[in-house]
């Protein structure tokens, strides 16, 4: 064989190498991209089943002692408080059949036409906050 056969039969070669530690690589990387998606599709009906069992047994008693019953119920509550501040700073109110958001002191929803409650209005004594500082 001459110089340039051997040279040419060499660069095939190491083409053909190449290319297969390629199909490899990408293989390996298609792999790895479709693990983390079956991961992350566990992890979604993981919590999925969680929420079900959640709101299917958080009034059960023998639950109520449960940390993780009382953390959850907590921080919903928490988070309704805070959407009910945001509401009121908004000067907005929000339907409680069907969530729309329409001005404070609205008489009927103006999606579904549900009856809205009366605003609730202070008539006690106003308290200075500074006696509760001490």
């Amino acid at each position: 064989m001459s110089f340039f056969d051997e040279m040419k039969e060499s660069l095939v070669s190491a083409g053909k190498d190449v290319s297969q530690k390629a199909k490899e690589v990408s293989g390996v990387a298609k792999l790895k991209l479709d693990v983390k998606s079956k991961e992350d599709y566990v992890e979604k009906q993981y919590a999925e089943l969680g929420r079900t069992y959640f709101d299917a047994h958080r009034d059960d008693e023998e639950n109520a002692e449960n940390e993780q019953f009382t953390v959850i119920k907590e921080a919903l509550a928490e988070i309704e408080r805070m959407k009910a501040e945001i509401l009121n700073l908004q000067g907005a109110a929000e339907c409680p059949n069907c969530g729309a958001r329409m001005p404070q002191g609205a008489s009927f929803c103006s999606s579904c036409g549900t009856k809205m409650a009366e605003p609730e209005h202070f008539t006690g004594e106003v308290v200075d906050d500074e006696k509760f500082d001490e």
